[in-house]
């Protein structure tokens, strides 16, 4: 149901203010009580005092000679721009032209003590850190020489206080929200609209996708539920932009080549099939096996079709051919169902004699919306009895029962994601906004919706490791052989050197930096 809203008659409907000719540097509907929030001491009243010290400032920056300002860098310390009039008196004071200074120009840099703030990305903008506390105003930022023009330093310096504010407007908005305070919510995903607008690239996107997200919450615009098949068509896309996908599925396809080693039947069952692209290279490796290739049987689950075709069934056909092509003996079975809590061990079929691996790929975390459903799977894969159960899921806490929480890991969490896509995407320009949209629906599930209709319910390996020891499994190491591998894929993906494989207890992760990402885990049944 919409919720009701009041609209302010000051602020037009592209979001500028209708009574001045000139763009503001905030909405001029963000009241006292959003700046308090937002730890800015700066009102609406105080602006035209703010805009003739700026003037003023550009006056005096602009008579500074070439080698004007080091002595301002080294030597003067500013205070937080969230306190806009002070800092700009500041600024005015410590810009005494001498014909001794070195040459030189503004630019914010971070003190010491504000450094834990931020996250730093190599060769990139420093963004905000979303985990960071807003900056009181006692905190205080130094400014450094850069070569650059001196027309460019207030922009600079309003650009980057422009991205702190809009980390902490998305933090203090999923607050007010958690505490059903929608006048103050509503007034920040406002701000946070036209604060994303001065940011660049990955930052402006992730911003633009929480705060769609924030006001579908707010005003109750819930999202439809995913459509499986267009879903699956902009993981296609995400699997050419990244090697997220392909590390998943060579790392799973490298732990079920090494347990049916020696083995001459075998069958993987995979709960979902997707466009079935996992097993064209795990086909190929049985097929150059030492001793010959065994008879590999293929059980595919997944959701009836929404366009009248039996995509299982093609998906099949293709595989078959390749199987032919390539003299490896091969049977395949389709299984639709609308959810995996409706498989039983009696519908897989496991046949006598015959070595089993069960895959799973991102389908594990949607079983957590309905409430026993992940230990009815558990429970199946167990009386399957496979010799190895591949697990490949997203590296994140997006399904705690605080939203705050669940927001600001989220926020972390995809911000590092895009910036990712930013850097080093493969693929064609379609590919990649194919990828964007893809990710922003994730998000869009993790902010805007609740019960079983939030199915992006993403858990750590550690939350991971406790749920399956407890249904009666124990981890397979997955290999140095498989790290060093997955390292040679990434390698060969352009802009690798971001990209970052780590083995974790006998697991895969892989990462953006320093932050892990996506983890894959190999299982089995506990002795």
């Amino acid at each position: 149901m919409k919720r009701e809203h009041t609209n302010h008659d000051n602020f037009s409907s592209s979001g500028s203010c209708s009574s001045s000719s000139k763009p503001p540097m905030w909405p001029c509907d963000a009241d006292d009580e959003l700046f308090a929030v937002l730890g800015y001491s700066v009102k609406p009243s105080d602006m035209a005092d703010v805009a003739q010290k700026i003037e003023h400032l550009e006056q005096v920056m602009c008579s500074v000679e070439n080698d004007g300002l080091s002595q301002l860098a080294s030597d003067t310390t500013h205070y937080n721009p969230s306190d806009l009039s002070s800092w700009l008196e500041s600024m005015i004071s410590g810009l005494n032209p001498t014909p001794d200074f070195d040459s030189g120009v503004n630019r914010m840099v971070v003190d010491s003590d504000f450094g834990s703030d931020l996250t730093a990305i190599p060769g990139k903008a420093v963004y905000p850190n979303p985990r960071a506390k807003p900056p009181s105003p006692a905190k205080k930022l130094k400014l450094s020489p850069q070569e650059t023009e001196s027309s460019e330093s207030i922009v600079m310096v309003d650009s980057q206080e422009n991205g702190i504010k809009l980390v902490h407007s998305l933090m203090a908005c999923a607050e007010a929200v958690q505490k059903e305070n929608f006048k103050l919510a509503e007034a920040l995903v406002k701000n946070i609209g036209f604060l994303a607008v001065s940011q660049a690239g990955a930052m402006r996107k992730v911003a633009t996708y929480f705060a769609e997200a924030l006001a579908r919450r707010i005003y109750g615009l819930y999202p439809a539920n995913p459509d499986s098949g267009f879903t699956d068509l902009l993981q296609m896309h995400f699997y050419e932009t990244c090697p997220y996908l392909k590390f998943a599925h060579f790392s799973a396809n490298q732990a079920i080549l090494e347990s049916f080693a020696g083995r001459d039947l075998v069958h993987v069952v995979d709960f979902s099939m997707k466009q079935g692209m996992q097993w064209p290279p795990l086909l190929q490796a049985l097929a150059l096996r030492p001793g010959g290739p065994p008879r590999f049987r293929l059980t595919a689950v997944g959701p009836p079709s929404t366009d009248n075709t039996d995509q299982l069934k093609e998906i099949g056909r293709k595989l078959g051919q390749l199987a032919n092509s390539i003299n490896v003996e091969f049977e395949y079975r389709g299984l639709v169902t609308n959810s995996l809590a409706d498989l039983t061990a009696a519908l897989v079929g496991r046949r006598e004699g015959e070595t089993v691996a069960v895959n799973s790929i991102f389908d594990l975390h949607p079983l957590l919306a309905r409430p026993g459903a992940i230990d009815t799977v558990l429970r199946v894969v167990t009386e399957v009895k496979p010799e190895i159960f591949t697990v490949v899921e997203q590296e994140a806490n997006h399904n705690g029962s605080v939203f705050s929480d669940r927001f600001t890991e989220a926020l972390h969490y995809y911000s590092t994601l895009f910036d990712s896509l930013e850097s080093c995407g493969g693929g064609s320009d379609e590919d990649r906004v194919m990828s964007e949209i893809y990710l922003g629906r994730q998000i869009c599930n993790v902010v805007a919706c609740e019960g079983a209709d939030r199915v992006e319910r993403h858990e750590t390996l550690g939350q991971w490791r406790r749920r399956l020891g407890a249904a009666g499994f124990e981890a397979v190491h997955i290999g140095s052989n498989a790290h060093k591998q997955a390292s040679v894929l990434l390698e060969l993906f352009g802009g690798g050197d971001g990209y970052r494989v780590e083995e974790k207890h006998g697991c895969l992760m892989l990462g953006w930096h320093t932050r892990p990402l996506f983890a894959t885990s190999a299982w089995r049944l506990a002795s």
